[in-house]
């Protein structure tokens, strides 16, 4: 009797195919899911609550500005510019956002006056605040520049700006049952030298990467010793902690040569596959905004969702109550 050899050996390829092709994929779902990250899942509603969040026009602030809304908040979003602002406010609608719980103030973070003329008309507009999201931020500046204050501007931008509008908010955080601040750090903080008030602001320690890393140190030690001066003075009602959003596809570092157009769309399918997207890079920020799990802790540095530990020099305490002294002083 004959057989029909080919046969077989095509079925068999055929099934090797479609084995090595679903093992490929399974192997990619789970890459992905792993890179996504933590999500913040719990059943929690924001129902009367009134929040501030800086930057909140794109990116992460955006997705962050969503969630609060979905979940019924009051959402203030301070933004630079009032056009981009309209246009995501649209476009937040159109997510199912309530455009009556949207409200835009603008706010320029690298000019004192633009913060303590939004802080006046949130103070003015609302006697209490839940929740504070210092989310804005610059990344990779590609030239040294100065602010219309004197500073420069990614040390103005990132922490000086966002230290100003937090003290500015204060007396209304205070008057929330429980208020809570979160800073947008990032993991490069453990990057970063101690700081040097004396020459922070100097073009000589200027680089691509320096006045980054040390910005968001700085974000994590403001955290901790604002901790510190509220609970000395008595007040346990306002917790503050620092969050690293994950390495996000957005847009902060739209300056720097890997996202220049055209090396932009050239590495999108890399960006979209290694990267968070902009909801997973919110996930962490509402984790701290909004969890129930985390009640009273203050001071302490989060990421995917989880409690991690932050630089060694983040957690000196009067290198953290000198930086906060020294802003004081700069912002006057």
């Amino acid at each position: 009797m004959d057989v029909d050899l080919s046969t077989g050996s095509a079925s068999g390829s055929f099934l090797n195919c479609v084995f090595w092709s679903a093992a490929i994929f399974g192997l990619l779902y789970f890459v992905r899911r792993f890179i996504k990250g933590a999500q913040f899942s719990e059943r929690i509603s924001a129902e009367g609550k009134v929040a501030v969040v800086t930057g909140g026009n794109s990116g992460i602030g955006f997705e962050t500005v969503r969630e609060l809304n979905i979940r019924k908040a009051k959402v203030y979003m301070l933004c630079r510019s009032e056009e981009r602002a309209d246009e995501a406010k649209r476009n937040l609608v159109r997510l199912g956002c309530n455009p009556t719980r949207l409200i835009f103030i603008q706010c320029d973070l690298a000019n004192f006056s633009s913060v303590r003329s939004a802080a006046e008309k949130l103070l003015k507009s609302e006697p209490k605040i839940d929740i504070l999201i210092n989310n804005a931020g610059i990344m990779f500046q590609s030239k040294y520049e100065k602010t219309v204050d004197g500073h420069e501007m990614t040390w103005q931008s990132n922490h000086l700006g966002p230290f100003l509008l937090t003290n500015l908010l204060l007396p209304a955080l205070k008057n929330a049952d429980r208020a809570r601040i979160v800073n947008v750090s990032s993991m490069l903080h453990k990057n970063s030298k101690r700081l040097d008030f004396a020459t922070i602001d100097d073009k000589k320690s200027y680089g691509l990467f320096g006045p980054y890393n040390r910005s968001k140190l700085a974000n994590v030690m403001h955290a901790r010793a604002l901790t510190n001066v509220l609970r000395k003075e008595g007040t346990h009602n306002v917790s503050a902690n620092s969050v690293h959003p994950g390495v996000v596809d957005t847009g902060l570092a739209r300056k720097t040569w890997l996202l220049a157009t055209p090396l932009r769309e050239i590495f999108w399918p890399f960006r979209w596959f290694f990267l968070k997207t902009n909801k997973d890079g919110a996930q962490t920020s509402l984790y701290v905004a909004l969890s129930k799990k985390l009640e009273g802790v203050s001071g302490k540095y989060f990421s995917d969702c989880q409690l991690r530990e932050e630089s060694e020099l983040a957690r000196d305490d009067q290198a953290c109550e000198d930086l906060y002294n020294y802003s004081l002083e700069q912002t006057r």
